[in-house]
């Protein structure tokens, strides 16, 4: 059998085949999981460190049973998936002689969640599905695939959640759909056309090992297909909404910053998704502080437009939309809007979906299921044609301004497996010189780069001002560098090799080099790096 697991900000969503129904269903977890009327089982992405040089944690609602979620304890962490894969991480504190790192936390929440799901039914987890943010970095990816290897998954794929959403949904009819994924971490749109000729089909209900041929390909089916058109994210969600109210009552009543109040504010977010106003009343019998924390929706509102909350949204659907112009499509020729995540019921985001959307075109009934059980489809006879999200290029050396810098090879939004390859000459720089390096970078978007760091009890993320792109490395080691051996020597006026790209279907960049002088192949079609 197989699972999807949607590793989420806030909360973490597990789904697995149900095979007698045909049908995706949520794992509860005993003592890990929390469900209530309104919504499915959930895992809270809570960790409890209890001894960090033994690996021993608490994780999910065992943290919330216990209470250690409510007082001032540098042991305590939430939201900490914001900050996997970050280049900038700040100050995080050191537990019983270990430096703790954001994917260490991930870690440990990972493999303990997967191991009581193991203890419980050891054939459910021989193969997993994980769904990825659309603007994560390959080192995110890279981080998520090392988890899995340490704990021996026969099988593993990654998904880009908005496209698990789509396929959530089951929106067989329909064949252009917009996601709109608001968890608590990040904000992700993306824009997905589904092959409506081959989605009358059900899934099929075979999930099968590495080596082997799908059910759809040994019964001659095509599998349903998928494809993004467009995608745009923001490191925003409910943690920062949370953040933005704690500071509200701090400024308006005096109150101090502290895991309690931030839980009791979270508790007001939710209730003014089903009401106009709401109220947390808490007393603690041991210290006789009292709390009574009470908000209005207009309140609220007013609140997230002065923190350009509704900018930030139109910014990514300006985006999206532009992306869509592109290929031939407007906002009209979007058959449904698909609302997931828990920021996703804030009826003022609902609202503002609808300023671009007619409402009977907006879906908001499976928030938090949604990612997990469409990426369970994955597995199920769905294929899934994507394109890059990010740009990707070559380091030079900028003689003008005296520093490295960029040059683009491969734009985001490349479809893969690549058709035609991408050519570039390179000649030697010094006389006499043995090899020819290249560095290749993961190109983020022209805009200001994020710190993750902590403030006292909370997680927080801080724009920092930059001129240039953010870019990630990707082989910038002594041993990854060299892509030529000269022989003879390479020496500067002329052109020494050509360099073909081209990324297969697994998202691998691979390069052909050849010697141009010598007149043979030095590297054939070798794969590099994945791309994510």
């Amino acid at each position: 059998m197989g699972i999807a697991i949607d590793f989420g900000t806030s909360n973490t969503v597990i789904a697995r085949w149900n095979r007698a129904t045909q049908q995706p269903e949520t794992i509860t977890l005993p003592g890990v999981s929390w469900k209530t009327a309104q919504n499915p089982s959930l895992i809270p992405s809570l960790v409890y460190v209890e001894d960090a040089s033994r690996s021993k944690v608490i994780v999910g609602q065992a943290v919330r049973d216990r209470a250690l979620d409510l007082a001032s304890d540098q042991r305590f962490f939430r939201n900490f998936k914001r900050g996997i894969g970050s280049p900038i991480q700040g100050f995080l504190p050191e537990l019983d002689g270990q430096a703790i790192r954001f994917e260490q936390l991930g870690q440990w929440f990972l493999v303990d969640v997967i191991q009581q799901l193991k203890a419980s039914d050891p054939e459910v987890v021989e193969s997993v599905v994980f769904t990825v943010p659309v603007d994560s970095f390959e080192s995110y990816r890279l981080w998520l695939g090392q988890v899995c290897e340490m704990l021996q998954l026969d099988q593993v794929r990654m998904l880009d959640e908005p496209t698990a959403a789509a396929l959530g949904y089951g929106l067989g009819d329909r064949e252009t759909l917009l996601v709109v994924d608001f968890g608590g971490g990040t904000l992700d749109l993306s824009l997905v056309q589904l092959d409506c000729a081959q989605n009358s089909t059900k899934p099929l209900g075979f999930i099968l090992k590495w080596g082997q041929k799908s059910f759809a390909e040994q019964s001659g089916q095509r599998p349903k297909i998928a494809r993004v058109l467009a995608k745009a994210g923001q490191n925003l969600g409910g943690s920062d909404i949370d953040n933005w109210l704690v500071d509200y009552f701090v400024e308006s009543q005096g109150v101090a910053i502290s895991p309690l109040v931030t839980r009791l504010t979270e508790r007001l977010k939710i209730q003014l998704s089903l009401q106009p106003q709401a109220q947390e009343v808490y007393f603690n019998d041991e210290t006789f502080d009292t709390y009574d924390l009470q908000l209005t929706r207009t309140q609220f509102e007013e609140i997230l437009a002065q923190h350009q909350f509704f900018d930030r949204l139109n910014d990514c659907m300006s985006q999206v939309l532009q992306q869509a112009r592109r290929q031939g499509l407007e906002a009209k020729d979007i058959d449904a809007v698909l609302l997931v995540g828990g920021t996703a019921q804030i009826p003022a985001v609902q609202t503002w979906v609808q300023r671009y959307f007619d409402a009977n075109k907006i879906r908001c009934e499976k928030p938090f299921e949604a990612i997990a059980q469409g990426a369970l489809q994955l597995s199920q006879g769905v294929e899934i044609k994507d394109f890059l999200y990010h740009s990707y290029g070559i380091r030079f050396w900028d003689r003008r301004n005296n520093c490295h810098s960029w040059h683009p090879l491969i734009k985001a939004g490349q479809a893969y497996p690549m058709e035609n390859p991408v050519e570039i000459v390179l000649g030697a720089s010094v006389n006499s010189q043995p090899s020819i390096e290249l560095v290749l970078g993961e190109l983020g978007a022209d805009t200001d780069q994020t710190e993750v760091y902590f403030d006292g009890d909370r997680l927080v993320t801080r724009r920092i001002d930059s001129n240039q792109a953010q870019v990630q490395p990707l082989n910038d080691r002594d041993s990854a560098r060299s892509i030529a051996q000269l022989d003879p020597p390479g020496n500067p006026g002329s052109d020494r090799i050509k360099v073909q790209f081209r990324i297969d279907n697994q998202r691998f960049l691979r390069i052909t080099v050849e010697d141009l002088l010598a007149l043979r192949t030095l590297v054939d079609n070798q794969p590099v790096v994945q791309l994510s």
